[in-house]
């Protein structure tokens, strides 16, 4: 049996983070089909929305029309639904090889669709969970959201765990809980890992840092699961992803992007969302001028090749 090889400058590009563990592990070949397939029936769960509210009709990825998807990291512990400490957009257009990746701050301050209030977009999830997550990001960027993927913050520590950990440089003395992290290039288990994109408060550049320290773990995560040496680990890789990931993704649907979407990651745009802090009452929120906002959706629009 063939087993196919798969597109390591693919893998190693920042940014795609679940979606490409899932995608790119089903080219281990047939010889794990059977893992991998039990980890997506695990994870796979749709929502009772049929397509987008912005979209007319459903995409085809067989016609390899340009897609976008949610991922939230949500910290959920027992007793609390909790809310969705991570929010990045991916837009992939196959058409332009590229894809365009926006970190959502979790303070942004947007109207929270289904529950009638102005609050901080990640309390979206903690009222109504991932369809009120995606309804809100849809009216607020003013585009479809097609798919979305979740993965529990805790579990991370998991995935991290099930590759051995993994290596990051920091540029940055801190300390978080009872973990420090010192400068330099430094290894990191679960644990760690979790503690260590946690920290925003000691950041001089707040939640924009972290969400760098965020791509560094995910990209740690896929440089790792991508080596030849964890085809011994598949079995946990793909434990840890089926106990800690839901996503409306099929494995079908998983497939056609494989096969006809990859090149767009030989271009990724990270964009920012600029705003400025503000005190409403005793709550802080971040802040988006109605000039920026239009500027990220009209850039993500023309990516999606909306009309």
């Amino acid at each position: 049996m063939v087993v196919k090889k798969r597109n390591k400058k693919w893998l190693r590009t920042i940014g795609i983070i679940v979606l490409v563990l899932f995608i790119g592990l089903i080219g281990y070949g047939f010889y794990v089909y059977s893992s991998f397939t039990n980890a997506v029936d695990t994870a796979y769960e749709p929502t009772e929305r049929d397509k987008s509210s912005k979209r007319e009709e459903k995409i085809i990825l067989e016609e390899t029309e340009p897609f976008s998807v949610l991922m939230l990291g949500v910290d959920e512990r027992e007793g609390d639904k909790g809310r969705s400490d991570t929010m990045i957009l991916l837009s992939v257009n196959p058409n332009k090889n590229s894809i365009k990746l926006l970190s959502i701050p979790r303070d942004t301050r947007t109207d929270i669709i289904g529950h009638g209030t102005v609050d901080k977009i990640n309390h979206a999830y903690a009222f109504g969970g991932v369809e009120m997550s995606v309804a809100s990001v849809e009216n607020f960027l003013d585009i479809p959201v097609d798919y979305y993927i979740k993965m529990n913050m805790e579990g991370f520590a998991d995935i991290v765990d099930a590759v051995k950990g993994i290596n990051v440089v920091n540029d940055l003395n801190f300390t978080q809980g009872s973990f420090q992290f010192d400068k330099g290039e430094i290894h990191l288990d679960g644990k760690e890992a979790l503690a260590y994109i946690r920290m925003r408060k000691n950041d001089p550049n707040g939640d924009f840092g972290r969400q760098k320290r965020q791509r560094q773990v995910i990209q740690g995560v896929i440089d790792k699961g991508a080596s030849i040496g964890s085809l011994t680990r598949l079995d946990d890789i793909f434990e840890a992803i089926g106990k800690n990931v839901k996503t409306d993704i099929a494995f079908s649907e998983m497939v056609e992007i494989q096969q006809n979407y990859k090149q767009a990651s030989n271009k990724i745009d990270q964009l920012s969302l600029e705003g400025s802090g503000e005190y409403i009452g005793d709550i802080w929120y971040l802040i988006v001028p109605e000039e920026e906002k239009l500027r990220v959706q009209t850039e993500l629009k023309t990516h999606l090749e909306l009309n």
